[in-house]
């Protein structure tokens, strides 16, 4: 019979152990960027009665883990990858519990096996006696990480000659597969902040938590952050691993499915490097708002910026004189110029200053007060209607009718037409752009709105100021003719589990409220531009198909640098416009340049480098067959239906149906919730482009040839 006391004593020592081992600090693995990826570890020792002890075990721990989720991917309308994670490993050093914990003994041991990794791996990040020392008197149990990443292959080949000690930690890391590739539109992650030195806290993330700081991956960072799982690790007083525990999986964050086409974005791209220093290219889907590309040039690597990037590349960046951190597409400025000029077109015509027939003598010059403005030749244009203006881009005929219709009116269906207000896509920093009011000039320059500053307004110049996706989207507008659809650049936002959690709609932002009939000869007269003998943007004519265009020169920035650029801007095809488009070129200094030679050329490369994809979109339907009742089985198409209630010259039907002509798809009605309220609250940057100063348009035309 055992004796009372006994029993007691050995119930106590039992007790004790179980508290060493379970009741201990929380400690954390110090990992940067990783993901549920675990890093290698030795198996867990086996535990006998015997290795129980009444004295408690100081150096046994139970640690307890936050593991931070993957971020959710960012994607192209099809699914094609743009923001995903990728796999990566460090060089770690993981200590040992050592009997004899002496400073210098701790310190030499680090040491010896740093000193191994020289010349075997690069980027060894530098560690002082004191950061080694201390990473093993508070957190020795998890691997401190001693290089910067790598990629598989390089770690394979290096995992060999890894000595004891040194251990590779695989860990996920933000990766961008196209680099710069709508850069200025994705934006990029970087970490929340370095992990604790000190001893390990409850609950620590096992690896630095990442979270979005520019563009989409910010905008949307709470999508695409997932749920943090939870892991508890169990250590000996020698060091080993007794338990490795997942309690809570991690759950991936959201995916973000943009409305861009990889495909023509990559395209736009190239075109841009291969055509222009600088500049921007938009194409915007006429029917449903959609942002199908939107690029600048020159951008950056996103790659860069993860896991970070050193102030001395970023200062680099950030200085260089070509501003590629800038999103000229829409952070930037410029006088819209000749391409204004189809709004003054459609303005009068909508007002009946003009008609489509009527004509107006147009001198190579003309006097507004004690001011001479010049067309951009100095041969006469003669007496010429509406659709020859905008084909030659006579500025003197838009002085003449600028003036007579008034700025009021053109400036405010520029306004309708989205100048002058940012687009409310999720952008950070969009620029507002300018269109001046009496009360604005009253402000800045002091004066009403005069005859001089509507003659220079109403080519485009003056005080006026667009971002490429600005003109793009007022093309839009043209092209629908009875409303300016809302612009998306979200398709849909996914759950983990596929399912749609959000999902904009096509709407309309607003009816233009103009007459049809002038926005078909403002279209004709566009068409004209590429199409017609003498028209200024005939570089931009296409194999398969009639594509409607704007040409526009502009000087711009300080006067002593001679600086101009060159838009073209429209749409295609012209009988049921789909997709609208605005092309920009910056000159450089002293640089003779024009819409005409430097910027519809690049509008030719791009939509004929998908010919194929805009002739499956814009083909007509096949028309329905039926049979006649009581025939013998003839079959006849069937004519284009009209739906009920509407017949071709009611509010909102675009195009005219005829039994070849397919019926254009309707604005919708506006949905009762904004989906990106407060977007537009982000301020934006002070616009780049100084206000144009008036010049000619230097798009000189020998035949009908363009010549600068």
């Amino acid at each position: 019979m055992v004796k009372p006391s006994l029993l007691y004593r050995i119930s106590l020592a039992l007790l004790l152990v179980t508290v060493s081992i379970h009741a201990q600090n929380v400690e954390s693995l110090a990992l940067v960027n990783s993901t549920s990826v675990e890093p290698v570890v030795k198996a867990p020792v086996s535990k006998g009665a015997s290795d129980g002890a009444i004295i408690t075990r100081k150096d046994a721990r139970t640690i307890t883990l936050k593991i931070p989720p993957p971020r959710g991917m960012i994607v192209d309308r099809v699914g094609e990858p743009i923001a995903q994670n990728q796999v990566v490993y460090q060089v770690a050093l993981q200590y040992r519990q050592f009997e004899d914990a002496d400073r210098d003994f701790v310190i030499n041991w680090a040491r010896t096996r740093l000193d191994q990794l020289q010349g075997l791996v690069p980027n060894i990040i530098s560690k002082t006696d004191d950061e080694l020392y201390d990473h093993y008197r508070h957190r020795r149990w998890l691997p401190l990480l001693v290089t910067s990443e790598m990629g598989e292959k390089e770690a394979r080949e290096i995992e060999p000659k890894l000595t004891s000690g040194l251990i590779l930690a695989p860990l996920y890391s933000r990766f961008y597969p196209q680099g710069e590739i709508a850069a200025h539109i994705i934006g990029y992650a970087g970490s929340m902040g370095k992990l604790p030195t000190g001893p390990i806290n409850f609950n620590e993330p096992l690896w630095e938590e990442t979270e979005g700081r520019a563009g989409l991956e910010k905008l949307f960072n709470t999508q695409l952050t997932g749920e943090p799982g939870m892991k508890k690790l169990l250590f000996d007083e020698s060091g080993n691993k007794l338990l490795e525990e997942q309690v809570k999986r991690p759950r991936p964050g959201g995916t973000l499915v943009t409305t861009l086409d990889l495909k023509w974005q990559l395209l736009a791209e190239k075109t841009l490097r291969a055509g222009c220093r600088r500049g921007a290219f938009v194409v915007i889907d006429v029917i449903t708002g959609e942002v199908l590309v939107m690029a600048s040039r020159p951008s950056f690597d996103l790659n860069d910026f993860i896991p970070g990037i050193s102030e001395v590349d970023f200062k680099a960046l950030n200085e260089d004189p070509a501003t590629p951190l800038y999103g000229r597409a829409f952070q930037s400025a410029y006088p819209p110029a000749s391409s204004f000029k189809p709004i003054v077109a459609l303005a009068a015509l909508n007002n009946k200053v003009v008609t489509e027939d009527s004509t107006i003598y147009c001198p190579a010059a003309i006097s507004v007060g004690r001011a001479v403005f010049n067309n951009w030749t100095k041969i006469p244009e003669g007496s010429i209607d509406v659709k020859r203006a905008l084909a030659r881009s006579c500025n003197t005929w838009f002085y003449q009718v600028g003036i007579d219709v008034g700025p009021s009116s053109f400036l405010n269906l520029a306004r309708t037409l989205g100048y002058g207000e940012r687009s409310g896509l999720p952008l950070i920093g969009e620029t507002p752009g300018l269109v001046p009011s009496d009360k604005w000039m009253l402000a800045n320059e002091k004066r009403r709105i005069l005859d001089g500053d509507t003659a220079n307004m109403s080519i485009g110049q003056g005080s006026l100021l667009a971002s490429p996706l600005q003109v793009a989207q007022g093309m839009a507008g043209i092209a629908n003719g009875g409303a300016l659809p809302k612009l998306q650049l979200i398709r849909q936002v996914q759950d983990t589990r596929g399912r749609v959690v959000l999902a904009p709609l096509p709407e309309r932002k607003r009816w233009l409220g103009v007459d049809y009939n002038a926005v078909e000869i403002v279209r004709k007269g566009m068409s004209d531009v590429v199409n017609a003998g003498g028209g200024t943007g005939q570089s931009a004519q296409l194999s398969y198909t009639t594509l409607c265009g704007k040409t526009g020169t502009a000087q711009w920035g300080p006067p002593a640098k001679n600086q101009r650029l060159a838009w073209f801007a429209g749409f295609l095809p012209e009988d049921n416009p789909r997709y609208s488009f605005a092309v920009l070129y910056e000159g450089r200094p002293g640089e003779k340049v024009s819409g005409g030679r430097m910027a519809a050329p690049m509008v030719k490369k791009f939509f004929e480098g998908i010919k194929d994809d805009i002739k499956d979109t814009i083909a007509p339907p096949q028309k329905a067959l039926i049979v006649v009742e009581g025939g013998d089985g003839e079959t006849i198409p069937a004519a284009t239906i009209v739906p009920e209630g509407l017949d071709s010259e009611t509010e909102g039907f675009i195009g005219n149906p005829g039994n070849d002509a397919p019926l254009r798809a309707l604005p919708v009605e506006r949905l009762d919730t904004d989906l990106f309220d407060g977007i537009n609250e982000i301020p934006a940057p002070e616009p780049r482009a100084i206000r144009a100063i008036p010049v000619g348009e230097d798009e000189v035309i020998q035949g009908v040839i363009e010549e600068p």
